[in-house]
């Protein structure tokens, strides 16, 4: 009996031992058959080229000169080239935030359809910070966002900023330099369309 309990034994002390392993790594999704999607985003490239035909700004534009973007090169959401922040050409209206934040989910729609309405006056550009691959890219799918994502996973934006808080948007002048930083939360088309023009001197519909 004990050589038949014993051969009955081995293939289901074989499977377990199977089980174990398997749920000890990262498990089926993560393997090497794993299909990666395509972005949502945009690619980069366009980052560092100037708006075609962008009007003479017209509004209040403020006076000063503002601050240049920091010193910081980040990675292109897509792949390729990292983007060195200075080399950005503006206008621009860059927006750091995070899949994991509700004001940044509730804004995001209004980025991406100024980015529609501005084409050829100013770039939208995305910073996803402190944030997962998986989620960001998940987000991008389920509200439509096609403008260029950069990736911040480490903060270095916001720490060269001194800024802990998402949503955080920034207004960038054709000169590459900060003219207004906002905080308030959640922004609507009505509130961009208004920093826009009090800030950058564009006027985009609402």
């Amino acid at each position: 009996m004990k050589p038949r309990l014993a051969a009955l034994l081995v293939p289901v002390l074989l499977a377990l031992a199977g089980c174990t392993a398997t749920t000890g790594g990262e498990g089926p999704a993560a393997g090497p058959t794993r299909a990666a999607r395509p972005s949502p985003f945009a690619d980069c490239a366009t980052l560092t080229t100037t708006p075609g035909s962008t009007p003479a700004p017209t509004g209040s534009a403020t006076a000063d000169t503002g601050s240049p973007l920091p010193e910081l090169v980040l990675a292109c959401f897509t792949g390729g080239a990292p983007v060195a922040l200075r080399d950005i050409h503006g206008p621009a209206v860059i927006n750091v935030w995070a899949s994991w934040c509700p004001p940044c989910r509730k804004e995001l729609p209004a980025f991406q359809r100024l980015s529609v309405r501005a084409a050829g006056q100013l770039q939208v550009i995305g910073v996803n910070s402190r944030d997962s691959r998986d989620g960001a890219q998940a987000v991008g799918e389920d509200f439509g966002i096609r403008f260029p994502v950069l990736f911040d996973q480490g903060e270095a934006l916001q720490r060269e900023l001194r800024r802990t808080a998402v949503p955080l948007t920034l207004l960038v002048d054709a000169q590459g330099r900060i003219r207004h930083t906002d905080t308030s939360g959640a922004l609507d088309d009505a509130r961009l369309a208004d920093l826009v023009r009090r800030h950058l001197g564009l006027v985009v519909p609402a």
